[in-house]
């Protein structure tokens, strides 16, 4: 079966709010990843930015979904967060290391903490260690102004590494540059405070948008993140519905 190029989901699939809600009340939390894959095809690994899992957690990921699901993993905070993308080979070869007993992925996302201005030198440094790991593709999301310059973007392009299209009701800088030949964008909450749901006619316009990426050839990556509450679940669903990508 051909893929979809239109890849609709969540940040993540293990909230216990919830259950009662999107998870049946007496689903237990083992079987939330099996379910969240009855509905959406695609998620993001929120837990790989905060500490590395275990080889077997990695195995079980994978034997939970069917085949031709898809997950993003998020790039270790080591990197970009205490490192701060500086001496990047350690963090990312241990990073790829713990992963690779996933099935083939989309995109790795890095988020860079607000305090990360852009530095030219220190980015391709990085940049390169990353594309020593063949078979990935990457998005970066920033969340500092000095990444909307230009030399900033089109670094991005040399790299083809997204820019990611952050939705976050003006928290975060952000813009719609098309880096690559996917294009990933990311939705916080209208408030950017990771809760709440987007408007039926938001989200209309949302779909406009990623559907006219998806028909001028970009593979589409979206990714509700506004999931404190169950707004994210409901909101993806729609949003998947709405574009078609079911598969």
């Amino acid at each position: 079966m051909e893929k979809s190029k239109i890849h609709i989901g969540t940040s993540g699939w293990s909230y216990p709010s919830w259950k009662g809600k999107f998870y049946p009340e007496k689903l237990a939390a083992a079987d939330f990843l099996t379910y969240y894959a009855k509905y959406l095809h695609v998620t993001e690994i929120n837990t790989t930015f905060y500490h590395l899992p275990r080889k077997t957690t990695v195995q079980g990921w994978r034997d939970k979904v069917p085949a031709g699901f898809l997950f993003c993993p998020k790039m270790s905070r080591y990197l970009t967060h205490l490192k701060r993308l500086l001496d990047p080979t350690e963090p990312v070869t241990k990073f790829f290391t713990a992963i690779e007993d996933l099935p083939p992925c989309g995109p790795v996302l890095l988020q860079l903490p607000p305090t990360l201005q852009f530095d030219q030198e220190r980015a391709i440094a990085c940049f390169d260690e990353l594309v020593n790991f063949k078979g990935y593709t990457f998005a970066l999301e920033i969340r500092h102004t000095s990444w909307l310059q230009p030399n900033a973007i089109e670094l991005l392009k040399a790299y083809k590494i997204a820019f990611v299209m952050a939705e976050s009701g003006g928290r975060w800088p952000s813009g719609t540059f098309v880096t690559s030949n996917h294009v990933y964008a990311r939705f916080h909450g209208p408030n950017g405070d990771y809760k709440g749901g987007y408007s039926k006619q938001a989200l209309d316009e949302y779909a406009t948008v990623l559907n006219d990426w998806h028909s001028e050839g970009y593979t589409v990556w979206g990714f509700f993140n506004n999931t404190i509450d169950e707004h994210g679940i409901y909101n993806a669903l729609y949003l998947h519905e709405k574009l078609g990508s079911s598969h």
